[in-house]
């Protein structure tokens, strides 16, 4: 069921996750869905339940039956300047606005609101249990992981198709060897 709003009409509900806080390179990636009513898209959950090869296909077919959908992310810089929670926070409330759906039932993975969404629901364990969180992680995850793939031939050397630039012993002796990429977190510890 949709929550009503104040007219008691009943307001989309979109859902919010994110992906890559963790590595030591690349940028935060948040993903905004609203699903139509009902879900035509079976088998969604959380992305790091799925195999690559099943986020791709759920992934084309979220982009064809989503209602709508929105990214937003945080580059390295941003990342420093901010840290990484705030730069995500930042992320998820771009990701919200390019859904473009004001009064929407925003719904958020996690236990940590924006201050730029202040009327959304955390919901801890959210890419598990809703359906529209489940859809943005999904999305996050597999443009992350494309874009880290594309870094990895901007930038050889560094293995980012292999490990999407998470602290690996492979990618800390690439760091050890070649130095901080352009992508690198320059406030994230590779030691």
């Amino acid at each position: 069921m949709r929550p009503r709003g104040t007219a008691g009409e009943f307001r989309p509900v979109v859902g919010v996750d994110e992906a890559g806080r963790g590595p030591l390179a690349g940028p935060v990636v948040a993903a905004a869905v609203a699903l139509p009513t009902p879900n035509t898209v079976a088998g969604l959950t959380d992305s790091k339940k799925l195999s690559q090869k099943r986020r791709e296909a759920l992934h084309g077919a979220l982009l064809a039956g989503a209602a709508a959908a929105g990214l937003g992310w945080a580059e390295p810089d941003e990342i420093d300047a901010v840290n990484v929670l705030q730069a995500t926070h930042r992320a998820m409330e771009r990701a919200v606005s390019a859904v473009g759906l004001p009064g929407a039932h925003v719904r958020i993975d996690g236990s940590s609101r924006p201050s730029g969404l202040p009327d959304a629901e955390c919901i801890v364990g959210g890419d598990l249990s809703d359906q529209a969180i489940s859809a943005a992680s999904i999305l996050a995850k597999v443009t992350r992981d494309r874009w880290m793939a594309a870094y990895d031939t901007r930038y050889p050397g560094y293995g980012f198709a292999s490990h999407k630039g998470y602290g690996t012993a492979d990618h800390r002796a690439a760091l050890a060897r070649l130095g901080p990429s352009p992508i690198h977190r320059r406030s994230f510890k590779t030691s």
